[in-house]
């Protein structure tokens, strides 16, 4: 089999070398290796080798649950369950920079058990506001975040697909999967040490960049909006401290206008009562979250309601469009269109008047509620244009709770070993759909579809390594320059070679490529494959060093304006840093 070994090896360098450089999309790299493994093992089988067998990797459980937990993962952003924690965090009366620790702390906590990348998505203005708010730039923060996501994920088998990945191809291998907290000990161990070196040095090696307090969406952007207090509202009764409101955050209210009077800041001994218009100031984010947590507040009575999602949209008022020079209210624009604008924002100058009353001018961007339906209708409409990308659909805050508990049974099970972790994964899924916490679009676009040709072709590049004996060479040749003699010294180089490759490479492909051999290289010394298959998974999350390495750093990239060389900076020294620990630890929890 020599002749199949060294292609398959060779294809295996190829789609390193791909993968790290994204000369060729992912997909068509995954695709293309498939191809070429299957016409390699057609034309040239080898025994116990199925070349149609290489493709069961779409149906590996480890990938189903991976998806699963995708469209978990979203069924929560979109009840807004993890908005109420974060808001919660907004509103702690602690010292700032205690809130931004315990918030990235939660961050790694809440990660531990959710796919890493909406907890960043929905704590990243969070994180931005706090650090404001101690002085500090985002800069000096955000990419704290991503930290703080990829080191909880490394604690429990769910935290990360690369843990599952790691775990199946432990079966395919022949051997016991992991657990689910087999290694939470040493996995918690090296996130604690990540989170004194994401909390105290970080902040202090990243550089101060100005200009980065709008998050990638506009978030800084100011709307002018209107609100009406309705009767019955959590707002009845709420009074001002230094002229904001608690239940109203990251808003300034310019005017509260009570019949006749007019009331200007800072509102001193004033109480919200039902029917006060707020003359305010807001980001998207928080007018967003206005709709949604206090139903009524920015929409008229006469609002129609649709069934299905509503979408929050910006649109541009055309030149030469009916509704230049005319207000809203003038125009007709809920009866004509069937969404309610909830704000609008003028480039040249901030306005301090009620919607009502501004007449639009060419270039004004609204801020736009509505049904799918009559949002899809706005975009044929030639008196605005609906800005490309700015479509988002508002949570569905009524079904948080039993989004919530779907969730926190599916892992309970999972835990304690009652049910297998893909049967609750998949399980969770189908009751939040049940329950209506998100529909089957929503859960489409939650499936990630690299995700599943990466991992189907790593599983399959894996099993073929395996087969041809490419892995037991790989082990061979690696004791050849540390000796068999060392299982300490051989654990540790391995940590750290594979720790530096999944910065360059992708973490799940990295996992399931360098199992095969860590579980080589554990059977020749004699010693326990769960060994090595840990070492790998630990490894394969220190995707700290580039931005590439992990989809979360590339989130906070634009936000926090960093560079390639802050990753270095900041994260290569983490990798060693987490290296080093594992290599003092791993003799305390395994006999070496």
């Amino acid at each position: 089999m020599d002749l199949q070994m060294w292609v398959t090896m060779g294809l295996a360098v190829g789609a390193v070398v791909l993968f790290a450089t994204e000369w060729v999309s992912l997909e068509l790299v995954a695709l293309g290796l498939l191809v070429a493994l299957l016409a390699l093992f057609h034309f040239a089988p080898i025994p116990g080798l199925d070349a149609t067998g290489l493709l069961s990797g779409f149906g590996n459980p480890a990938l189903l649950t991976v998806l699963a937990l995708l469209v978990v993962g979203e069924g929560l952003v979109q009840t807004g369950a993890l908005d109420r924690v974060a808001a919660a965090a907004m509103r702690l009366r602690l010292k700032p920079t205690t809130t931004l620790a315990l918030s990235l702390v939660f961050v790694g906590l809440v990660s531990a058990f959710l796919n890493n990348t909406p907890v960043v998505v929905i704590f990243l203005p969070i994180v931005q506001a706090l650090a404001g708010r101690a002085g500090l730039h985002a800069s000096r923060v955000l990419m704290g975040l991503s930290f703080a996501a990829i080191l909880g994920g490394m604690t429990t088998v769910i935290g990360s697909s690369t843990n599952l990945l790691v775990s199946s191809a432990l079966i395919g291998l022949g051997h016991e999967p992991l657990g689910f907290f087999e290694f939470t000990g040493i996995g918690t161990l090296l996130a604690a040490v990540g989170f004194v070196w994401v909390l105290g040095a970080m902040p202090r090696l990243l550089p101060d960049r100005a200009q980065i307090g709008q998050s990638a969406n506009g978030s800084g952007r100011q709307f002018v909006s209107h609100a009406t207090v309705p009767a019955g509202s959590p707002l009845v009764g709420e009074r001002p401290v230094a002229g904001m409101f608690r239940r109203l955050p990251d808003m300034t209210v310019h005017m509260i206008r009570r019949g006749e009077q007019a009331v200007l800041p800072p509102f001193d001994g004033m109480a919200l009562e039902p029917g006060d218009m707020l003359i305010l100031a807001a980001p998207r984010h928080a007018l967003a979250d206005a709709a949604v947590r206090h139903p009524g507040l920015l929409q008229p009575p006469e609002h129609p309601t649709e069934t299905g999602p509503e979408v929050l949209i910006e649109a541009m008022v055309r030149p030469n469009s009916r509704i230049v020079g005319q207000t809203l209210q003038n125009f007709d624009f809920i009866r004509r269109f069937g969404c309610t604008v909830l704000g609008i924002q003028r480039r040249a100058r901030m306005l301090r008047e009620p919607m009502t009353m501004i007449r639009l001018e060419p270039g004004d961007v609204l801020l736009i509620q509505g049904g799918t339906d009559s949002i899809e209708a706005l975009r044929a409409e030639r008196d605005v244009v609906v800005v490309s990308g700015s479509a988002t659909e508002l949570p569905k805050p009524h079904n948080a709770v039993p989004a919530t508990v779907i969730f926190l049974l599916a892992v309970g099970l999972a835990a304690v070993g009652l049910v297998p972790i893909v049967l609750s994964a998949i399980a969770a899924a189908a009751g939040l759909l049940a329950v209506g916490a998100l529909n089957m679009r929503q859960a489409r676009r939650a499936i990630d579809h690299r995700v599943a040709l990466l991992v189907a072709a790593a599983l399959a590049l894996g099993e073929a390594l395996e087969a041809t004996g490419g892995a037991t060479y790989v082990a061979r040749a690696a004791l050849s320059l540390v000796g068999e003699d060392s299982p300490r010294l051989t654990l540790s180089l391995f940590f750290l070679v594979v720790a530096l490759i999944t910065n360059v490479l992708s973490n799940n492909a990295c996992a399931v490529l360098f199992t095969p051999i860590g579980v080589g290289l554990a059977t020749r010394m004699g010693m326990d494959p769960h060994i090595f298959a840990i070492a790998v998974l630990l490894a394969s999350n220190c995707s700290f060093a580039t931005p590439v390495g992990y989809q979360t750093n590339l989130l906070v990239m634009g936000p926090g304006h960093y560079r390639f060389a802050d990753f270095v900076r900041s994260g290569l020294p983490l990798t060693l840093l987490l290296w080093l620990t594992f290599t003092l630890a791993a003799p305390f929890f395994w006999d070496l």
